[in-house]
């Protein structure tokens, strides 16, 4: 098995390639972007002090200059201190897709509260969502919890639509987090109505699919911008959580992405064990990459089996009505992967141009751009 010299991606992650130095296409992106955005530089800091000043512009005499999506996690957190520091207005956005663990649930409390920052939570039916997740599972992907990431994308703008604000900042660190692979994790709205269509039971009312139609409007129709300020800045996930604890109670859940109860069971039951997907690689390599373990501590951890909760298995099942025979079909039956249902794959694939153009006005994530506008190599396979 070959590994990236500097990271641990290997040869079985989706589209990857070694150069002569046998550092992997990923690291060399993570440069790329590091030089584009003059990431921890007094160059990046500049470009986004003037992004921020148009935000201040553009919401000027408004209640609110930015809409900023919360999940109880380090980084969305972490930026609504940052917010403030900068001399932001944010809106404080929420989707609660109803597995929410309960500290994930008081760290947006605590810190919202300590901040004095308003928070708008829009709340899915839980019948709804679940019958969603269930539709996932019986379908066989990887992706179990994309109806949230979708969800939560569709809620903020519409709610930075409703307050009439044009931007989104987001908190993600490609530095802190990593990058993930070109074919890896991949959903859009329309993948998401076709395995509902498929598997699903109930008709969906409350949850806020995003359709291409809603998609380009938001960002042509509406121009919202959306940003990434921890892309400009020196940013550390360790010492962002000792802010955040030291300044607002902020408590920390034990992981990457385990604040929710569903994207806790993706990440250390549902894809380790029916797809050999371990994505602590995406995070792992980051910190490998960034020099807060070396690469050595970043593999011994990563070859350590991930421990599995029963008490999360049991939740799952009970939540989605599964017995124990059909969780086990779940678990052992076919493995698909989004190019078995109808996605706006080859739409965007078509429209890259017009997404390059918009990924540099930030009126899509330029991240969206890099995996979702490329062909992906017919023999990278999520299964």
């Amino acid at each position: 098995m070959k590994i990236c010299s500097r990271c641990i991606y290997d040869d079985r992650t989706p589209s990857i390639s070694f150069d002569s130095e046998g550092v992997c296409n990923y690291c060399r992106q993570v440069e790329k972007l590091t030089e584009t955005y003059k990431t921890g530089l007094p160059e990046g800091e500049k470009m986004l002090l003037d992004i921020l000043s148009e935000v201040k512009a553009e919401g000027k005499g408004n209640k609110y200059d930015c809409v900023i999506g919360v999940s109880g996690g380090t980084d969305s957190s972490y930026l609504l201190i940052k917010a403030l520091e900068w001399g932001l207005k944010p809106l404080a956005v929420h989707y609660d897709n109803t597995w929410n663990s309960s500290i994930a649930s008081e760290n947006i409390r605590k810190v919202t509260g300590k901040l004095n920052i308003d928070l708008y939570t829009y709340v899915v039916d839980n019948k709804e969502a679940d019958d969603i997740f269930k539709s996932f599972l019986l379908a066989g992907v990887p992706e179990f919890d994309a109806s949230t990431d979708i969800g939560f994308v569709q809620v903020l703008r519409a709610a930075a639509a409703k307050y009439g604000i044009k931007y989104i900042l987001e908190g993600h660190s490609f530095i802190a987090e990593g990058v993930s692979p070109q074919g890896k994790n991949y959903f859009d709205g329309k993948y998401i109505a076709d395995i509902h269509k498929k598997y699903g039971k109930r008709k969906l009312k409350t949850y806020p699919n995003m359709t291409f139609y809603q998609f380009m409007k938001w960002a042509v129709v509406y121009r919202q911008k959306f940003i990434r300020p921890l892309w400009y800045i020196d940013y550390s996930k360790p010492l962002a959580r000792k802010i955040l604890e030291d300044t607002t109670g902020w408590t920390y859940y034990g992981g990457h992405h385990l604040e929710n109860r569903s994207t806790s069971f993706l990440h250390t039951i549902y894809n380790p064990v029916k797809f050999g997907i371990d994505n602590r690689n995406w995070s792992l390599s980051a910190e490998a990459r960034t020099g807060v373990i070396s690469r050595d501590e970043a593999l011994k951890i990563y070859n350590t089996p991930i421990a599995q909760d029963p008490e999360l298995i049991e939740y799952v099942k009970k939540r989605l009505e599964l017995s124990d025979k059909d969780y086990e079909e779940v678990m052992n039956g076919p493995k698909r992967s989004f190019r078995d249902f109808e996605t706006y794959k080859k739409r965007f694939e078509k429209l890259r141009p017009m997404f390059f153009a918009l990924a540099k006005a930030n009126l899509v994530p330029m991240s969206f751009y890099l995996k979702y506008c490329f062909p992906i190599k017919s023999d990278d396979n999520n299964s």
